[in-house]
This record gives structure tokens, sequence and C-alpha cells, in this order.
């Protein structure tokens, strides 16, 4: 997917609702759309235009001015076009309401005029009336719109795009469970991902978590699930939790969990680092057979270092 902005999302918008539209007017015998195709040039015209122009850095005020007037301006003539677009295909979409055999299409046609809808509505607030459009209000891909804003703070990839995935990896390095996290954060299903596991596989000794997943309630529900919780906590450490967290056991369990990086890096690796499935089921989908996968490959390296051992074997005992 592309890197989203409301301007090229509108564009996306626009384009799957002329092509829809000029679809259904073939197949049904309308002439609403015959130039859909010019239509699609002149709209994309106003989209780049628009997209090129930026906030001007100049020390001259009336440069600046007319450099902000003349992006309101590129970006009015954009959204006029876009709502002449919309307002065309409501039309279509009414005289072809009644035909049974374009309900299918007609219901994704609706779906991408809403967005048309909401991204000439945000458009024109945040660059018409200089408004900051909330967080939960942004859509970062129509195709995939479960797509999530990811704020990791890695050096050089701050931000991605898409779903994070909580594995739970036992000491054998098979994955016991995994979520799908739609929506929600490491601290929310910090206990509710370990009972899961508890409920199927019995007794759990120890569980080492991230930063991300800590607080004050998680310390305490996950000690009663496990004999042994590493979960560090955030921010400043007092004396106690500063002794607690350099005891050796602690340690040791922790520097063991960086070994689920291979895990989340095998995973990327059997299929996960590009979802070709559309849609959160699908997603949802190809996550589990990327952990099926995962599985299969861990177990045929161990069963590979078997006969490895048993052959190797006679030799160690001469030797």
């Amino acid at each position: 997917m592309h890197y989203p902005t409301d301007i090229n999302l509108l564009w996306d918008a626009i384009r799957k609702t002329i092509e829809i539209s000029a679809d259904l007017c073939q197949a049904h015998g309308l002439s609403d759309w015959r130039q859909s195709a010019y239509n699609l040039r002149q709209f994309k015209k106003l989209y780049r235009h628009a997209q090129k122009l930026r906030h001007s850095t100049s020390q001259d005020e009336s440069k600046r001015q007319d450099k902000e007037a003349a992006m309101r301006e590129a970006h009015r003539a954009y959204l006029e076009q876009a709502q002449v677009y919309v307002d065309r295909a409501s039309d279509t979409r009414r005289r072809l309401q009644h035909i049974v055999l374009a309900e299918v299409f007609l219901a994704e046609l609706d779906g991408f005029m809403r967005h048309a809808k909401r991204q000439i509505d945000q458009i024109e607030r945040r660059v018409l009336r200089d408004e900051k459009i909330p967080h939960e209000e942004k859509v970062f891909s129509l195709f995939q719109p479960h797509t999530e804003w990811i704020t990791k703070g890695k050096a050089g990839v701050p931000v991605e795009l898409g779903l994070r995935v909580c594995v739970v990896e036992d000491q054998h390095r098979f994955i016991l469970n995994y979520q799908v996290m739609q929506g929600t954060t490491d601290d929310a299903i910090a206990v509710s991902i370990v009972q899961d596991t508890r409920k199927r596989f019995g007794t759990i000794r120890s569980v080492s978590m991230d930063k991300g997943f800590h607080s004050k309630d998680n310390q305490i529900n996950l000690k009663a699930l496990a004999q042994i919780v590493v979960l560090p906590k955030k921010g400043k450490l007092s004396a106690v939790e500063r002794e607690g967290e350099s005891q050796s056991e602690f340690v040791r369990l922790r520097h063991q969990h960086s070994a689920v990086e291979s895990a989340i890096n095998a995973l990327e690796q059997h299929g996960l680092d590009v979802c070709p499935d559309h849609g959160i089921v699908g997603f949802k989908r190809y996550v589990a057979l990327a952990v099926v996968a995962r599985n299969v490959q861990r177990l045929g390296a161990l069963l590979r270092q078997q006969e490895a051992d048993r052959i190797r074997g006679p030799y160690k005992k001469a030797a």
C-alpha cells in the first residue's frame, strides 16, 4: 500500500467510484460515464497539482501568503471536482438501484462514495479551515480499512502501517498462541493472552514480556497466573523495583526473551512480510497459516538436529 495522505486517499476513492460507475453503465446500457477515462485524467491533474504544492519556507511574508493562497485554491478546485463526481455517481446509483444483478456492485460503489465524502470533509477541515483532524477519524487504507498507524519509535522507521500481532513462544521456540491486535494495545491483552495460553497448555512457570505490556494491574494479575513474571516497568524504578529486576533469575529470563525476535523474523519469512489476502478475515487467516508454517519449520529443525546427534553419537563415545 502507498503512504496514506488525505488527498491520495480521495484520489483512490474517486478513481474507484468512477470506474465502478462506468462499468455498471456499460453493463446496463447507460451512457452516463462515456468519458470516464477523460474524467480520471482531468481529476488526476488536479490531484497532482495539489500534491506538488508545499508550505513556503520563504522569509518574505507576502510570498508565504501567496503560496498558502495557491495551495488552498488548488485543494478547493480538487474538492469541488471530487464532489461533482460523487454527485454524478449518486445519480447513476439511483438509476440502477432496482436492477437486482447490480446489487453487489452498488454496495461496493456505496462504500467508495462514503470514503470519498469522508475525505472531502477532512481535507476541507484541514486545509481550508485549519483544523487538526483527530487520529481516531483517520483511515489509512481504503482497500485494507483495518490498517493501523503504528508508532514504534525505531531509528529510521518511526512509523509502520499494518496490524500488530502478539505471539506466545515456549522455551523450545514453538509458537503456542497468538492474537491479532486490532484496535488494542500490548498492555490491554497481556493478561488475557496468558490466561488463554494457560487454559490450552496447563501450568506456566514463567512469563517474560516487553515494557509495552506493563501496567500496575498486569504485574499483579500475571503473578496469579505464573510463578515468575518478567515484566520490566516503564519509567523510573524505585529501589525495591530495581532490586527485583536485578535478580539473577529475572535477568536470565529477560535475556532469553530477546530470542522471540527470531520468531517474529521467522513469521515474516513464512509469509507475514506482505499479506496478499484482502480484508481483516484474510489477514487473520494468513497469520494463522504463517504460525503453522513456523511451527512445522521448527519441528523439522529439531528432527534434523536429533538425527544429526544420533549419527554423531558413536563417534562421540569413541572419542
